[in-house]
């Protein structure tokens, strides 16, 4: 988990529910040891006893913190072929949406910031919307395979590429026959790997494709020895002397 993910995901009522069901203990040991003092607290030991703690504070703290993506993050993402991205719209409601694509076309620039070719979908455009109201977004990578969820915060900004040529996007996808509409690009601010639990494993068809090659090589040996044998007994059947030297079935008895 990474250091502003706390500050960002752990709110007050959050904290709350923690200490309901009994895990607010284990996550703020971790809290402490990762993040240090929240916003909240910052300011406190000024001797007065209280802080400016307003909310345009804590978003400019927010805003001045940015968590690496490492190695491991950018490897993952790489890997991928599609993420769930949630928005909220003027109205409060949040969004949830798949976005595909073929693996690699997320890309990582650099260690803040993530970028995606938006290709055209169903022309609904509320995720596009609600980030012109909200950049701020969330993001899942999932790898059902492995079981492994990576999870990001970050504010995004959507730059309109209908007007260019179909390369001029730097993230556009070279082969992948789809219309780039817009790219993505999403300032990251915290991460948190999610523990494996209730993932169900699932595969793609790529990686199911070299567990089932033994399989398929043993078919194919099955179906030649198969036809070799219907050869043979087809030859054995049509000869003359073979029919006639056939043992005479038995007359049923009347």
């Amino acid at each position: 988990m990474s250091r502003n993910y706390h500050s960002i995901a752990f709110t007050e009522p959050v904290l709350d529910a923690q200490g309901r069901y009994g895990s607010r203990t284990a996550v703020h040991r971790t809290d402490r040891h990762l993040a240090g003092p929240r916003p909240s607290s910052i300011g406190a030991a000024d001797g007065t006893g209280s802080a400016p703690n307003t909310e345009a504070a804590e978003t400019d703290e927010l805003d001045q913190i940015k968590d690496p993506l490492g190695r491991t993050e950018r490897d993952f993402i790489a890997g991928r072929d599609g993420f769930y991205l949630a928005t909220v719209a003027t109205s409060g409601w949040p969004y949830v949406q798949f976005r595909g694509g073929p693996p690699g076309f997320v890309t990582v620039p650099d260690e803040h910031t993530l970028a995606w070719a938006d290709f055209r979908g169903n022309r609904q455009y509320i995720s596009t919307g609600n980030v012109a109201h909200d950049p701020r977004v969330s993001i899942i990578f999932m790898d059902y395979a492995r079981r492994l969820r990576l999870k990001i915060f970050g504010v995004a900004t959507i730059n309109d590429v209908r007007h260019r040529g179909p390369s001029s996007s730097a993230s556009a996808v070279p082969g992948y026959r789809a219309i780039v509409e817009r790219e993505v690009r999403v300032e990251v601010k915290a991460f948190d790997w999610n523990c494996p639990q209730h993932i169900t494993p699932r595969y793609t068809a790529e990686e199911v494709a070299p567990l089932l090659q033994p399989l398929r090589r043993r078919i194919d040996a099955l179906e030649a020895e198969n036809d070799l044998l219907r050869v043979r007994v087809a030859s054995f059947l049509s000869d003359p002397e073979t029919r006639l030297s056939q043992p005479q079935q038995p007359e049923e008895s009347r």
